[in-house]
């Protein structure tokens, strides 16, 4: 059995991933990523968490193949976790939040992701059609997943 990543490896290997991605506001992507695991870490995750964190939206990105997802060097937690946040296309955003609750682990990773996405500072540079759509898509699903307010 190889030897699993360590954290400091995923986090490169998901910054490079996504080297050269974006936000919507223009942001490099990895400062999400960053923003997400740190979130996960804050809230109390723990490695296999946090390393889902940095990974969450690599395979719904395609920054990374789910094949790469088998076969890497990862715990299954954190396989299971990156897997069942991430959004398939034309998915019901029921189903995507049963999975998530049906995950262990996976719904503080979802936590982190949607504080950050819904964060009023990113918000505030987006247009405000896009702002509007953005804040009630995440307030959704936070309801779907039985989340209260966000918190910081």
């Amino acid at each position: 059995m190889r030897p699993q990543l360590t954290p400091a490896q995923v986090e490169a290997l998901a910054c490079a991933a996504h080297a050269g991605q974006t936000d919507k506001a223009g942001r490099p992507y990895a400062e999400h990523l960053r923003a997400v695991a740190e979130g996960v870490r804050a809230r109390g995750g723990d490695e296999a968490q946090i390393a889902a964190g940095w990974l969450h939206d690599a395979v719904e990105d395609h920054a990374l193949s789910a094949r790469w997802l088998a076969e890497a060097a990862l715990s299954r937690r954190t396989k299971d976790i990156v897997l069942a946040v991430t959004k398939r296309a034309g998915e019901e955003a029921e189903a995507y939040a049963r999975r998530i609750l049906a995950t262990p682990g996976a719904l503080l990773v979802k936590e982190a992701d949607l504080a950050h996405n819904a964060d009023p500072d990113r918000l505030a540079v987006l247009d405000e059609a896009t702002r509007k759509r953005l804040a009630e898509k995440y307030t959704r699903m936070r309801a779907l997943l039985g989340l209260g307010a966000p918190r910081e």
